[in-house]
């Protein structure tokens, strides 16, 4: 992550699947932004949510049976993206949004990877976990340079690009092993 758009690597640790949050850490956002910033940023949040949401699911239905490193790293990955799709929906409703009403898509879209890369063996379903991260990094490195979030929100949306990045690099790691 070298450009501008994207958090600078390191400054986050990735190794913190669940953040903690206390009660102070809920506030209602945007009083005072004008319409065209919560536009921005209520489009940036529906997008990371319904991303997040297939991140999930995929890693749901990759996971097997099996007692195997594999599965507890799916296991891992899937618990923090769960923790990002509730960071985004926490977000949504903190600025007076809503989840997309057709979410349910992202869904089935991850189940289609992950249950598809699942039949297909572990090299399938690590290649699909390095193209869906990758497609997330992107995403997140447009919207953090694109959006002007509040600066809570923005290290929000960093920590979690930066979960992003690390999981690209486990997939990539354990795929060199497999060859």
């Amino acid at each position: 992550m070298t450009d501008d758009t994207q958090a600078p690597k390191g400054q986050y640790d990735i190794s913190i699947i669940r953040p903690a949050m206390r009660d102070e850490d809920f506030k209602l956002r945007g009083e005072g932004f004008g319409a065209a910033r919560l536009a921005a940023i209520k489009k940036g949040l529906l997008t990371l949510h319904t991303l997040e949401l297939m991140a999930s699911t995929v890693y749901k239905f990759q996971i097997t049976g099996q007692r195997s490193e594999m599965n507890r790293q799916l296991i891992a990955a899937m618990c923090n993206e769960m923790g990002h799709y509730q960071d985004f929906q926490i977000k949504l409703y903190e600025y007076g949004f809503k989840p997309s009403k057709i979410r349910w898509v992202f869904c089935m879209v991850g189940f289609v990877f992950g249950f598809g890369s699942r039949l297909l063996g572990k090299r399938a379903m690590l290649k699909v976990g390095v193209f869906v991260e990758s497609k997330a990094v992107d995403h997140y490195g447009h919207l953090l340079a694109e959006i002007d979030w509040d600066d809570e929100t923005r290290k929000v949306v960093e920590k979690d690009a930066a979960d992003e990045d690390g999981h690209i690099n486990r997939w990539k790691a354990l795929l060199q092993l497999t060859s």
